[in-house]
């Protein structure tokens, strides 16, 4: 028999695909007396309050039918966040553009830099400082989203100019 997370999951893939959501995970934890039910579900762009509440309700009156979890439960339906980590080919095209946080197997400092999206080999290329860099999947150990600080608060440096401003006495 089918572990729970799989059986949630095989009775939320056709109301995800009639939302056209992708659905990231199921996962199952808490104590016996009461579970707590993830699933974690996103597109590019994001996903609207209403697809959490269409899936919420519909995967709700399924749990409930079928009986799975003994006891109490508690649904919750989200997004990822940016500390999901990013694993499969789909991840890389939906989070095209998007800052990212990689981590290396084999200690290397961390990069950032846009994601530019997987090339022909299945490696991530990623646009830093450097320029375009690509990177074997396998030597990572952890590859997120993040926020390009930088460009967010408009401090990422200009070449060649300098400040004029003078210190007020």
């Amino acid at each position: 028999m089918a572990d729970i997370e799989t059986i949630i999951k095989e009775l939320a893939e056709p109301i995800v695909d009639e939302l056209e959501v992708d659905l990231m995970g199921v996962i199952v934890a808490g104590s016996k007396e009461t579970k707590l039910v993830r699933v974690v579900i996103d597109k590019r762009g994001g996903v609207g309050v209403d697809a959490l509440r269409r899936l919420s309700k519909g995967l709700s009156l399924q749990l409930d039918a079928e009986d799975l979890i003994a006891g109490k439960y508690n649904l919750e339906i989200s997004s990822p966040g940016f500390d999901w980590p990013l694993t499969t080919n789909k991840d890389f095209v939906r989070y095209e553009g998007d800052w990212l946080k990689i981590t290396f197997e084999d200690g290397r400092p961390v990069v950032e830099g846009e994601n530019l999206g997987l090339n022909d080999a299945g490696d991530l290329r990623v646009a830093s400082k450097k320029g375009e860099q690509v990177y074997a999947l396998d030597e990572t150990s952890k590859i997120i989203r993040t926020v390009n600080w930088g460009k967010v608060s408009g401090k990422q440096k200009q070449k060649g100019k300098k400040s004029n401003a003078k210190k007020k006495s």
